[in-house]
């Protein structure tokens, strides 16, 4: 599945959030994404409260680079029984840590810096338990992570620009649990 993002159309002169510099007819240009959650079993349930896992929740690039650039805020929304259950990041790395016992869905909105573009939502299953192939232990911890793609189909000047002027966030191997399980997956399809 793609996501697409629509916005409004405008004929500004300048780049800039307030003056997109018109839409580039024809132009798609598509970053991809990993979006998830990593959870740790504490061992036992916890007496003051009863959770029994500590997750994290996250959206990242599944490339190397800094999404910063053109995302503005990333919101997650989580169960109503967690105080403030609308949680808001402004800067990377984009992502909720906290603990529980359940399992719920999560509702993640990205914003872009050119408030033309409209947000994109995702919706992911927070895992806490494994229950399938599709879920990878990793070091103690169970990952479920997911690969999409956002296609930003005749972005603004001012998105394109942010869109295509991305950098690097490191110089090390850049590497996600994605590509482990769609490696388990072709194993497993194999026998």
């Amino acid at each position: 599945m793609k996501l697409y993002p629509q916005g409004t159309n405008s004929n500004p002169t300048e780049l800039g959030p307030e003056s997109s510099g018109g839409r580039m007819k024809g132009v798609c240009v598509v970053k991809p994404v990993v979006f998830g959650n990593v959870a740790r079993y504490f061992g036992k349930k916890r007496e003051e409260d009863g959770h029994t896992h500590q997750w994290t929740v996250y959206v990242k690039p599944y490339n190397n680079e800094d999404m910063s650039v053109y995302i503005k805020k990333v919101t997650f929304k989580l169960h109503e029984s967690y105080a403030n259950q609308n949680r808001v990041v402004l800067k990377p790395p984009y992502e909720v840590t906290e603990t529980g016992w359940g399992e719920f869905e999560i509702v993640i909105k990205i914003y872009f810096h050119d408030s033309n573009e409209r947000p994109v939502t995702l919706y992911h299953i927070l895992k806490l338990f494994q229950s399938g192939p599709e879920d990878v232990l990793s070091k103690n911890a169970l990952v479920s992570e997911f690969y999409e793609e956002i296609v930003f189909q005749d972005p603004t000047a001012f998105m394109h620009h942010l869109l295509t002027t991305t950098h690097p966030i490191t110089s090390g191997v850049w590497k996600h649990e994605t590509d482990c399980k769609m490696f388990v997956i072709m194993l497993n399809s194999r026998c």
